[in-house]
């Protein structure tokens, strides 16, 4: 193959890869994709309405309601909302992403519409939830068909969004929004603001140097050709380029046989026809995919694909046998789901409920308590938090239950009721789940082993005590350790507050509980003797001592009983612990706030991210038998005993982000942290060496090396922090995944906020090899002069 030293990106000649006459412009490209973006959707009546706008009543009460424009802006994605505010802050607000959307309700269904029930026409209103933070948009539109207008609109434009390409995603908003006044050129000021949006740092003198070289016209505005010298300039990735050529026969394309190398090395399927293939779906030059070469500009597609991930995509599928014991399984838990920020103060509301579910949270939990009228509420007892209908909860739950996973979904009722309340929620729960709600027990089944979530799937499990009398102030009648006191993580009810004697449970809801009967704990000689039903619950820190005192016997209990762990009632502000401490010890249930972002909600996500984020993970086979001898506390060999080298080279990053409190004019200094959760003779975490100014294209070329002795239990973890030499530094993304779902070779790691949510698209470019143990690795090293 000749080749002259540029192959162009789209289109080509027919004979010459060298041949640019027939090149349509990367810059060109760029305002195809802005097009494209709607292009699949443009007939849409709804996307048609919402790109010419609508006026909407913003409501954040009876009294507060304020007249907004809506409009879907051109890019497809964002939709404006017109404020006359001016702080910075607020100009943020007035815009979200299609991408940022958890869900649109419609009717009075918010916390703010519920107590406008009646005073505003229930079909005209609209809630818009947002992942993360957020708080949640209501709308009062002017008629129904407006309501349902915006909100299928949305959804639309959803799915055509995550059916987009990554490369797609990667360019698109940057150049759409610098180019202000939309002329399809860019003025230097323009220039600078495209700088700063994509998060890189140049002096004012380098700035207008690389200005003034792509100006050919001088006519101080850079038109189509001239964008296209300063992309490539701006967007080259010579690590990339590198791969490249090390594949590359003739450094310039790579054939059939030059790519079934590249992908034997990175353990895929290195056949012929796979590399034929790749060429025809990411390369973009008909020259080159005629002939059957890949050119670097379809290479970097490749490698910016979900193909490339880090995450190994068979495991984003349920490959895991689901035909076990419940028992054999972690289950993705969420602790006071109901709420929305901490335990003292913070709103009750459906809200959370459908973040949990739709990220494959299968417990959930539902504080209930008399309410007015009749009707149980949730909220947390004796606070400040608000309440919420318990029957408002069970249609949300009843409509989001199996949206994101068929395997059966647990409600633990934390009941706080009277026996007429408790039978009223029993008459709800029955009313509105309907057949999805186990009334009893299956059959043809061992009545000695507890079904599998195959046997259980589209079924709703209520967790709760049965045919027993309780303390009006038990533990929980869904059953705690008794540890804390009264209730789990909850906070004592005052002596004064206790009703003497004792109070039966509701016969209804008591024959609603069928396989998850809640009792105390009192040894493991007596639950052995128990029904494998029968369920307990433990606070963290007796869960914890269970572990380091009796680890074995705890790993034993969890083979054939389900076990629940919830925080401690001393944690006000809804922090987390460590969930990776009751996985090691067999845990199923581990309960967490899903609304507290941080480290251990990281971690939860990283283990349910694999097994097509259903909600359950396979145990090892270690843990599930009731003869184990996996001793958390110490795996310095024996069961669970497995030990790889890990090579992780940390090479460079892409387009990271400042932090959301920094100026816009800041540059960030990034520095990343990979590390392992696992045992505790796993846990390590090390750290590059920080890069100052750069947070579009760091390079850091650092190589670890760690032991991972327990892999079927370890968690690796990807950090990017903003560094600082006067305060904590400033978290900017991450990713955290199991260690069995790694893949080799290079890859890119995709970031995630602090909320769970895309960081797209930021980026991770790395090199994983890994190993059994004793044999050669890669010395730890860092590049001396990276960036």
């Amino acid at each position: 193959v000749r080749c002259s030293g540029y192959v162009p990106l789209v289109g080509g000649p027919r004979e010459d890869p060298g041949h640019v006459g027939e090149t349509i412009m990367f810059s060109q490209i760029l305002s195809l994709l802005l097009v494209s973006l709607i292009a699949g959707v443009q007939d849409d009546e709804d996307v048609k309405q919402m790109l010419q706008g609508s006026s909407m009543l913003k409501v954040r009460s009876a009294h507060w309601q304020k007249r907004r424009t809506l409009k879907l802006l051109e890019d497809g994605v964002t939709i404006w909302c017109q404020s006359h505010k001016t702080s910075s802050r607020a100009k943020e607000q007035q815009s979200f992403s299609v991408m940022e959307v958890e869900c649109v309700l419609e009717g009075c269904q918010s916390e703010t519409f519920r107590q406008m029930v009646g005073s505003v026409p229930e079909g005209h209103s609209l809630t818009v939830v947002f992942k993360g933070p957020r708080k949640s948009l209501d709308l009062l539109c002017q008629n129904q068909e407006e309501a349902r207008c915006w909100a299928r609109g949305i959804r639309t434009l959803q799915e055509h969004v995550e059916n987009m390409t990554q490369k797609e995603k990667l360019n698109q908003y940057p150049f759409f929004q610098a180019d202000k006044n939309h002329d399809d050129k860019m003025s230097y000021n323009e220039v600078r603001t495209l700088l700063q949006m994509i998060n890189i740092d140049l002096s004012d003198q380098y700035a207008l140097s690389l200005f003034q070289k792509c100006d050919k016209s001088a006519d101080g505005r850079l038109d189509h050709e001239e964008i296209e010298v300063f992309c490539r300039e701006l967007l080259r990735r010579p690590e990339l380029d590198a791969v490249f050529i090390q594949y590359s026969a003739n450094g310039c394309v790579l054939s059939t046989l030059d790519l079934r190398d590249f992908l034997l090395d990175q353990e895929e399927d290195a056949s012929l026809i796979h590399a034929q293939s790749l060429i025809l779906t990411y390369e973009l030059n008909v020259w080159a995919q005629k002939n059957q070469f890949m050119t670097p500009n379809g290479f970097t597609m490749y490698m910016l694909s979900k193909e490339n991930c880090i995450f190994n995509a068979e495991h984003a599928r349920v490959y895991q046998d689901m035909t076990h014991p419940l028992a054999d399984y972690f289950v993705s838990s969420s602790h006071n789901t109901y709420l929305t920020k901490n335990q003292l103060t913070g709103d009750s509301s459906t809200e959370p409920y459908i973040r949990a579910l739709n990220r494959g949270c299968r417990c959930v939990e539902l504080d209930c308590w008399d309410g007015d009228k009749g009707e149980p509420v949730i909220y947390h007892g004796h606070t400040l938090t608000s309440k919420v209908p318990f029957v408002e909860v069970v249609q949300t739950i009843d409509e989001y239950a199996f949206k994101t996973s068929p395997y059966p979904l647990i409600l633990s009722l934390e009941n706080h009721c009277s026996v007429e309340q408790q039978t009223v929620m029993a008459r709800h729960l029955k009313t509105i789940l309907g057949d999805k709600l186990l009334t009893k027990p299956l059959g043809d089944l061992n009545p000695q082993i507890l079904p599998s979530p195959e046997d259980l799937k589209h079924k709703i499990l209520v967790k709760g005590q049965k045919d027993h009398l309780v303390e009006r102030c038990s533990s929980d009648w869904s059953s705690s350790d008794e540890e804390a006191g009264c209730s789990e993580g909850k906070p004592s009810v005052k002596k004064q507050d206790r009703k003497p004697g004792v109070s039966k449970l509701s016969p209804e809801l008591s024959e609603l509980v069928v396989y998850t009967c809640s009792v105390p704990f009192k040894g493991f000689e007596q639950a052995a003797e128990r029904p494998a039903s029968e369920m307990s619950s433990f606070s963290e820190s007796k869960a914890l001592r269970l572990i380091k005192d009796s680890g074995i016997h705890f790993v034993r209990h969890n083979s054939h009983k389900l076990s629940r762990i919830y925080p401690s009632g001393q944690r006000l502000q809804s922090s987390n612990y460590n969930p990776q401490d009751m996985w090691n010890g067999g845990c199923q249930i581990v309960a967490l706030n899903f609304q507290t972002p941080g480290e251990q909600m990281d971690l939860n996500q990283g283990r349910f991210l694999q097994n097509g984020q259903c909600g359950y993970n396979l145990k090892p086979a270690f843990m599930c038998q009731p003869d184990a001898t996996f001793n958390p506390e110490n795996v310095g060999g024996g069961s669970g005993h497995r030990p790889f080298l890990l090579s992780i080279r940390i090479i460079s990053a892409q387009q990271l982000p400042k932090p959301e409190w920094d100026k816009p004019s800041s540059i960030v200094d990034p520095q990343v942290w990979v590390e392992i959760y696992g045992v505790p003779i796993d846990n390590m975490k090390k750290k590059t060496h920080h890069i100052e100014n750069n947070g579009f294209n760091p390079r850091w070329d650092c190589t670890f090396n760690f032991t991972v002795h327990v892999p079927d239990l370890a968690l690796v973890r990807f950090k990017v922090e903003d560094h600082d030499y006067t305060s904590n530094n400033d978290f900017l993304g991450q990713y955290t995944l199991p260690f069995t779902a790694l893949r080799t070779g290079y890859r890119h790691v995709r970031l995630m906020k602090m909320d769970g949510s895309s960081l797209s698209p930021s980026s991770l470019f790395i090199y994983v090899k890994v190993t059994m143990k004793y044999t050669h690795t890669v010395p730890e090293r860092c590049a001396a002069n990276s960036g």
